[in-house]
């Protein structure tokens, strides 16, 4: 049995003696920072000190008094406020890597999650252009965090919602159409500076002549003269004030219009479904590559066409949370702790963008799960409290409902930040990241720091083979476990038999055994958080002390019995290695090189 279930078992016999009354209480056993505290700590007294209003110290010792007698437990001490510290027996310090070995894979699963299901929607980045590399950090904390769930015992689905309606999809439209008149030579439009820019959209232009072409279908001209009449003028490019801002997104709007036209119904509509399916083709291969993968994929069109986010809208009128004003339909999110209302119908008919996500979040409800986890870049901070508000008026409960905020990744060459820009076509995409420094260092890196935190990803690291870079570190020690089993010849199946107690006066051994035990209190801690970084952090920590083990003791040694003790303490580690690094989509070498000749500590 795990001796933190089995402690915890113990911890509640003395309960139910002590305060009966108090016997469902919940106990929590945490690994002391400081060794010399033990291998456990309680934190019981203290939780019972104000229902029992007695001293912590002295509920402590009532509860020690009790304790059942267990082969698990070396000593007990009280110390501090009340704290419980618990030291167990050299022989019981082996039974997770043990565990480890008779596992396997399994090693490190817990079910925290009871079977739970869980609905997990990330990345959903606009099908307007390549991924850049913030929208990889959100690709690689939702990733992850989607196989941390599962490892933790729930039951996860992983969707991508894809913007296949709006105002953005016409602009990458018109700017496709834009660009396919330049090959045609018509050169007489200017193109909007605030439609896309990139490179991306001639080489889809390129590629919808190329399409047009081969099917002998019309094709898309119109004269400059007949496109630029009747549109109203570009404000000076040095204009930088909010009225040109707004002139320019006038104007944009605009050229859409004068687009969908002159074309006509027909053709726009190839237009916009060749720039959606290119767009959204790219972004598929590109995850897929990346090791990011999802079960649906759903398209915010079908809100429209099945009539859904006008029956979300109606649902709210009909209970009263909506009301018109200028001839818009205003949500009254203000009522529901959000700084001010907010439109779900404009003036004209036409829903809003916030009318479409009220409208997929019931659909969320409704398809059953009992969680619900967006992952959202943290500039959609302030839609949390009115997209929460909008399922509160709805009546779903909106605890089931939980936001993971990301922050962009910040690229650093030579120790100068790299800027990103979207529509300017100015940006790194993430396929030019992991051409550069690799999946494993993209993955590894993006995982190095809570969501919520900016992250400065160092491509100069994220490139170097030495105990600097944290993958390479990590990755090496699994390579070196690799090397030794190698080295050794014999058939890691029969290690299950090994002998730990040989290495009881190994310090360093004990070490390691004692972070292997931790594994899975990292899984269910990680999971309780959504907290990928966790991972990351526990990687690195068992990778120190394998290192530092490595370096002070020979593994292989002429004792047959000392050898296999060592190698089956490897192996456990190893294990730990490949699940943790499979949950952060990191691959587990088993060769590696190095600059030097220098440990690895």
């Amino acid at each position: 049995m795990d001796p933190k279930i089995e402690l915890t078992a113990l911890i509640q016999c003395a309960l139910r003696r002590v305060a009966p009354d108090w016997a469902d209480m919940p106990i929590t056993l945490e690994r002391p920072k400081n060794k010399d505290h033990g291998d456990f700590a309680c934190t019981l007294a203290l939780q019972l000190a104000k229902n029992l209003k007695e001293k912590p110290r002295n509920i402590a010792q009532k509860l020690v008094n009790v304790l059942p007698i267990s082969p698990l437990i070396q000593n007990v001490e009280i110390a501090g406020a009340g704290f419980i510290n618990f030291r167990l027996t050299t022989p019981n310090k082996w039974l997770a890597a043990q565990t480890a070995l008779e596992n396997q894979g399994n090693f490190g699963r817990v079910n925290f999650g009871q079977q739970h299901t869980v609905l997990l929607e990330f990345v959903s980045a606009n099908p307007t252009g390549p991924l850049h590399v913030g929208h990889g950090r959100g690709a690689a904390f939702g990733a992850s965090l989607a196989k941390l769930l599962d490892f933790a015992g729930f039951e996860v689905t992983t969707e991508y919602y894809v913007n296949d309606a709006g105002r953005q999809m016409d602009i990458l439209a018109l700017s496709l159409w834009l660009r396919y008149l330049e090959t045609r030579e018509i050169t007489e439009i200017p193109f909007p500076p605030n439609a896309y820019r990139g490179d991306y959209v001639k080489t889809m232009a390129s590629a919808f002549i190329v399409q047009r072409a081969k099917q002998h279908l019309d094709k898309f001209i119109c004269s400059a003269e007949e496109f630029l009449s009747h549109l109203p003028p570009w404000p000076p490019s040095d204009r930088m004030d909010d009225e040109a801002k707004t002139t320019r997104e006038k104007c944009l709007d605009a050229y859409i219009e004068r687009a969908k036209q002159l074309l006509g119904e027909k053709k726009w509509a190839t237009v916009h479904q060749f720039a959606l399916d290119t767009q959204l083709s790219d972004i598929r291969e590109d995850l897929e590559s990346f090791g990011v993968t999802f079960d649906v994929w759903f398209s915010e069109k079908s809100l429209f066409t099945e009539g859904l986010v006008k029956n979300a809208v109606a649902l709210l009128e009909n209970k009263g949370h909506i009301y018109t004003q200028n001839g818009a339909k205003w949500f009254r999110s203000s009522a529901f702790g959000d700084e001010k209302d907010r439109v779900v119908a404009r003036e004209n008919g036409s829903f809003t963008y916030f009318a479409s996500d009220i409208a997929y979040h019931l659909n969320k409800y409704q398809r059953g799960f009992l969680r619900l986890i967006n992952i959202w870049g943290a500039d959609h901070h302030g839609y949390i409290a009115r997209v929460k508000g909008a399922m509160e008026a709805l009546a779903q409960d909106s605890r089931r409902l939980e936001i993971a905020l990301v922050q962009f990744a910040i690229l650093y060459r030579n120790g100068k930040k790299i800027p990103l820009s979207t529509r300017a076509g100015d940006f790194v995409t993430l396929r030019q990241l992991r051409e550069e420094v690799g999946n494993d260092a993209c993955r590894f890196f993006y995982a190095l720091k809570k969501s919520d935190q900016h992250l400065d990803f160092d491509l100069d690291l994220a490139k170097e083979q030495s105990a600097d870079n944290p993958v390479y570190y990590v990755q090496y020690a699994h390579a070196r476990i690799a090397s030794l089993l190698k080295q050794w010849g014999g058939d890691t199946a029969t290690l299950i038999d090994a002998d730990f107690q040989i290495l009881n006066d190994d310090e360093k051994a004990q070490a390691l055994a004692v972070a292997i035990a931790q594994f899975p209190e990292i899984i269910e801690s990680a999971a309780r958080d959504l907290s990928v970084h966790k991972i990351a952090f526990y990687l690195r920590d068992i990778a120190a002390l394998f290192h530092t083990w490595y370096n002070a003791a020979r593994i292989i040694v002429p004792e047959e019995t000392e050898t296999r003790a060592k190698l089956a303490l490897c192996r456990a580690v190893q294990i730990v290695l490949q699940n943790a690094l499979k949950i952060l989509g990191v691959s587990a070498p088993e060769r590696m090189e190095k600059n030097s000749d220098e440990k690895l500590t």
